[in-house]
């Protein structure tokens, strides 16, 4: 997945997340907590998918770093 795709997944959950709560299943543990889960899951994707980013930008820009 890109950094954009990871992106919109991330806004996805936080809608989910939102509606999950109004419709009063902040309560339901089981689904709250698989519902972090996977919001943190793809925190960390994002992260790992914005480092590429940024190193083939760096390499298209500077070439390849040696050393």
């Amino acid at each position: 997945m890109s950094s954009s795709e990871i992106r919109i997944r991330l806004i996805e959950l936080a809608h989910e997340r939102v509606a999950a709560e109004r419709a009063g299943l902040g309560g339901n543990r089981a689904y709250m907590d698989d519902l972090e889960s996977e919001i943190v899951t793809y925190r960390l994707a994002l992260v790992g998918a914005a480092v590429t980013d940024i190193a083939v930008l760096r390499g298209e820009l500077f070439g390849r770093q040696f050393g």
